[in-house]
């Protein structure tokens, strides 16, 4: 016998089922027909060069700023479990900081630090290095991994904290009781039950860092090619190639949906390991 759902529940669900409609499925349904009516255009950009080490560009973006922010937002997870409860909800405070921020701010924050006229640039010059190096590095791809990463480790560490502060810390005593060693137990008892949440996280802050493009439009302009900035010069500078756009943006969105999609896989594929184990 099934239940019906009270029509009160779905009046209340209507106003967002609208917005959900109006303004996501219908422009990704507009998108998606735009790009399927111009096969031209699918051959134009998959043979552009330019277009493919733009996905390669950002692919590797999004990895290493994954990286970077679950390692950190790892640690810094584990350090706010350790602490007291009033210290967590203060470092709950300060993690949502730079989610309140634009990526504009970010950036223009970083430029002010560590650009090549920034403070922090002209100490390390005074110190003796090469003024070149040290105030270029930020308008590079390692300068807007770092970038990427201010924002994003808050987001990880966030993702993390209620994983961390539910592991027992029974299993890892009784491991390193019973001979193992430390990385043993970290191995074998911590690794397996963080895993599936690392997975997920970890494929969460790829794709969120594959779709961002306010960052690194403020601190690099166009000067590296990854292809939501590709996607914003297509967009912005008056094109009549709505075809080459939609075929760009499905391109996008495909593997962002893929990076999720994969996290899905690997985080149940690891749960359903360890319920065997």
């Amino acid at each position: 016998m099934t239940s019906k759902t009270p029509w009160p529940v779905l009046l209340a669900c209507l106003p967002g089922i609208a917005i959900v409609a109006f303004f996501l499925l219908a422009p990704l349904a507009a998108v998606l027909v735009e790009a399927v009516g111009a096969p031209a255009a699918w051959a134009e950009s998959l043979g552009n060069p330019l277009l493919l080490r733009a996905l390669r560009n950002s692919v590797w973006l999004a990895a290493c700023a994954a990286t970077l922010s679950v390692v950190f937002g790892l640690v810094l997870a584990w350090a706010i479990s350790q602490s007291s409860a009033q210290s967590q909800q203060r470092w709950l405070v300060v993690l949502g900081v730079p989610l309140a921020f634009s990526g504009l701010v970010v950036a223009y924050g970083f430029i002010l630090v560590y650009g090549r006229a920034g403070f922090a640039t002209q100490l390390v010059v005074a110190a003796g290095a090469p003024a070149p190096v040290v105030g270029g590095w930020l308008y590079s791809m390692p300068g807007l991994v770092a970038a990427y990463a201010y924002y994003l480790v808050p987001r990880a560490a966030l993702l993390l904290l209620p994983v961390v502060q539910a592991a027992s810390h029974s299993p890892y005593l009784a491991a390193r009781t019973l001979g193992a060693s430390r990385w043993q137990a970290l191995r074998d008892v911590v690794w397996p039950e963080l895993r599936p949440t690392l997975l997920s996280t970890w494929c969460l802050i790829a794709a969120i860092a594959l779709g961002t493009y306010g960052t690194a439009l403020a601190l690099v302009g166009t000067q590296i090619n990854i292809l939501p900035l590709l996607l914003y010069v297509k967009v912005s500078d008056g094109s009549s190639d709505l075809a080459g756009a939609a075929v760009m943006s499905i391109l996008l969105a495909a593997a962002c949906c893929a990076v999720l999609a994969l996290g899905d896989v690997l985080s149940r594929g690891n749960e359903k390991g360890s319920a065997h184990a």
